[in-house]
């Protein structure tokens, strides 16, 4: 009897962070003070898509830079019991970075997030042979406003390409976007010659100019042809662009509690279910899935449960010879 090959390694490039969520019970005022709820998380966009990767159950890896401080340590720790591979580089010259996440009662969130470590990532500190052990790496803008960290992004493209692996990019941030300028922007992602596209709505319309999801799909498709795209609509569920054919995904209807990374857990549930499926509407399914679970939770990785299980073992890959 045949065995399964082994899924090639994913490798999460970019931002480890801690999320510091805070949704008040009430407005927020000049001067004055309310309840609410604050707590601190484990974050950055790349390292969030490498958990939600892992926890449907791919082989993944981050690459990143940390303070050499105690919340570093700490991160560092609570990927590797997540069981993401850490290869990481210690800053003594910067922190780890923060990012502060203002949640509304409808949980959709703003965020202001500090230049910490992770913006000091450069190209010569990355671990070459893990990257060229990768069978797809993961890109995130936030290793890509400023430089560095940028040049460290675009050699990990080029590392990736160059052992044959393909590339996954998340633009981000469509605030960013308008400041560096779209078409500045569309330029910069040329030198990533990206595989894999991760837009939400507003970073779609930020890129493209057009409004509606339909409109932005199309022109992303114009604007990067061969790319597989995945839109992102939040409770609107999610479009899929591979080869042609588009999928329709529909949110699920989970309540919003707070957004906070699940786009994050989108992309990775969905390479993590696609790069071994190569079926974008089964690895779409369950992308919406763990993100309407992300959505109905308190930050962007709270601990599985049994609602969690029951979503990955209903809609995650099927193992040669299970029953289901």
């Amino acid at each position: 009897m045949g065995h399964e090959p082994k899924p090639q390694l994913l490798v999460s490039v970019g931002d480890l962070a801690w999320d510091v969520l805070a949704k008040p019970d009430h407005p927020l005022l000049p001067g004055g003070d309310t309840t609410g709820r604050v707590q601190l998380a484990g974050g950055g966009s790349a390292a969030n898509l490498a958990v939600w990767a892992a926890r449907v159950g791919h082989p993944t890896a981050f690459v990143g830079k940390v303070g050499r401080d105690r919340f570093g340590r700490y991160a560092v720790e609570d990927l590797a019991a997540e069981g993401v591979t850490p290869h990481v580089v210690w800053s003594d010259a910067r922190p780890t970075g923060v990012i502060l996440v203002f949640i509304d009662p409808h949980g959709e969130r703003s965020n202001l997030t500090s230049q910490g470590a992770d913006f000091d990532l450069l190209p010569e500190e990355l671990p070459e042979p893990v990257l060229r052990q990768a069978g797809h790496v993961h890109l995130t803008a936030w290793s890509f406003f400023t430089d560095p960290p940028r040049q460290a992004a675009v050699r990990a493209a080029q590392i990736a390409h160059e052992g044959g692996a393909t590339v996954s990019f998340d633009p981000g941030s469509y605030q960013m976007i308008l400041e560096l300028g779209p078409r500045r922007f569309r330029r910069m992602m040329q030198e990533l010659s990206v595989d894999f596209l991760l837009p939400n709505l507003d970073e779609g319309r930020a890129l493209t100019g057009a409004v509606e999801a339909e409109e932005v799909l199309e022109a992303l498709c114009e604007l990067f042809p061969g790319m597989v795209i995945l839109l992102k609509l939040g409770p609107e569920g999610a479009l899929v662009f591979e080869s042609g054919r588009v999928v329709r995904l529909e949110a699920t209807a989970d309540a919003a509690i707070d957004a906070t990374g699940a786009g994050d857990s989108f992309g990775g549930a969905f390479l993590g279910h696609y790069l071994r499926s190569r079926d974008a509407e089964a690895a779409g399914r369950l992308a919406v899935q763990v993100a309407g679970w992300v959505v109905g939770r308190f930050g962007a990785r709270a601990p599985a449960d049994e609602e969690l299980r029951r979503r990955l073992e209903a809609y995650g890959p099927l193992i040669p010879g299970s029953k289901r």
